[in-house]
């Protein structure tokens, strides 16, 4: 079963490959998706990173919730349900 994690705090900086390399060290990911600002096309600072499997979400709380990363304390925890979130979020898959 899938897991969906939020990861905050993030610098503008930050790639899709950046997230996906990080997170890898805790487990299969599935997909890491940058949110963008709809007119400026900038990162906001936060993505969503889907792992394969709840102990890999789990490991990838305990490693990365705290982590200092392009000097940045990174926030991350399990996303709410897309439905729970109350806003269509515009993101970019990269």
């Amino acid at each position: 079963m899938e897991i969906e994690l939020y990861v905050g705090n993030l610098s503008k900086l930050t790639t899709h490959g950046d997230l996906r390399f990080l997170f890898s060290q805790a487990g299969k990911v599935t997909e890491a998706i940058l949110s963008l600002d709809g007119k400026s096309g900038e990162p906001k600072g936060y993505a969503f990173v889907t792992m394969s499997a709840q102990s890999e979400a789990d490991k990838a709380v305990n490693m990365f919730d705290g982590y200092l990363f392009f000097e940045h304390e990174l926030t991350v925890h399990l996303a709410k349900p897309r439905a729970q979130r109350g806003f269509k979020d515009l993101t970019a898959k990269r």
